[in-house]
């Protein structure tokens, strides 16, 4: 936000308390509008100017919890420094206009350095609670960003854990395979670490898959087969990273390891008006709904991971049934860029 805006809000703060004034004085004391608009509103820019300093007096005097009395004299004594200097502001800018010395007290001094103190202690508490509003979003600001780190880390192991296991898996079995395997492990290893943005191109997740799916590929042999029908335009579009890589593993969990068969995982993606979508669907044994959805599945956290990032406008749907395969869709809204 502008400097410039900040005055702006400053001032139109003070507009309304510069009308119940001129109210005021019109309906008790019985001035005209004109002459009730131009007093109050010089009251009211002698209070705003001087309001500047007692709002930073709030940013040196920290709101303490518990409530402790030192804190309270200080306010104390600054709500009578501030009313004091605000009638003689008053009084000054008076003597300059009429061009003689004049003492601005009103209907009485006393009725002046109690709304001088009232002044002080309404700019405090609007100054108080726009820093506790403040703190606030950037404490949930704070907690969103740390929750998606969370969520993201999970991922990671998730899918690297399920690697790992192909390769043990065939070191008894094929110590050549295993080795290959562990290889293209590594590789996978390294192109993750090497990109921690939140955010990919479906291109640069594609590339990420694919190391992945070598090393399925290796355990699997013809039992997996994959096929994709990416739009040019979706390929450039982003989405969280791992996103995809959730989709697909989710398919060859479900899908290709429970069965003798051949499997074919069908992943695809295009854009369709402001919306990218990213399918993965398989002809595999499919699987209870309540079991995709409980304990550390990874669709449950990308789920919970697209509730932070997109709030509503993700989702994520599945449809399965045992014996007759799994579909998984996936609507990201456009990004512009990353």
């Amino acid at each position: 936000m502008g400097r410039a805006w900040i005055w702006v809000q400053w001032l139109i703060g003070w507009l309304p308390v510069a009308a119940l004034f001129a109210v005021l004085m019109m309906t008790v004391h019985g001035a005209g509008i004109h002459e009730a608009l131009h007093y109050s509103l010089r009251l009211m820019a002698t209070a705003a100017v001087l309001g500047l300093v007692v709002h930073r007096v709030t940013a040196r005097l920290p709101w303490p919890h518990p409530m402790r009395l030192a804190f309270i004299a200080k306010h104390a004594l600054g709500a009578a420094l501030y009313a004091v200097a605000w009638v003689l502001a008053n009084s000054i800018v008076e003597s300059v206009r009429v061009g003689s010395i004049v003492l601005v007290v009103g209907p009485g001094i006393a009725a002046y350095l109690v709304t001088g103190v009232w002044f002080y202690v309404m700019i405090a508490g609007v100054a108080y609670a726009q820093r506790a509003a403040a703190r606030n979003a950037q404490l949930e600001a704070l907690q969103a960003r740390s929750q998606l780190a969370a969520l993201r880390a999970q991922l990671h192991p998730h899918f690297l854990f399920n690697a790992l296991h192909t390769v043990v898996q065939l070191i008894p079995l094929d110590p050549e395979r295993a080795t290959r395997a562990a290889e293209q492990l590594a590789a996978l290893l390294r192109a993750s670490f090497d990109n921690p943005r939140e955010f990919v191109t479906l291109r640069e997740e594609w590339a990420m898959v694919q190391l992945y799916l070598d090393i399925e590929a290796i355990r699997f042999g013809e039992r997996l087969r994959v096929v994709t029908e990416f739009e040019d335009a979706a390929l450039n579009e982003l989405l969280p990273s791992f996103a995809l890589q959730t989709l697909v593993e989710n398919a060859v969990r479900h899908g290709a390891a429970p069965r003798v068969e051949a499997t074919t995982v069908r992943v695809t993606a295009r854009v369709e008006g402001e919306t990218l979508l990213i399918a993965t669907a398989d002809d595999g044994m499919g699987a209870e709904p309540a079991a995709l959805e409980t304990g550390g599945t990874g669709l449950r956290r990308l789920r919970e991971r697209l509730g932070w990032l997109y709030g509503a406008s993700a989702s994520l749907t599945v449809q399965t049934a045992p014996g007759r395969g799994l579909r998984v869709e996936l609507r990201l809204p456009v990004k512009d860029e990353a």
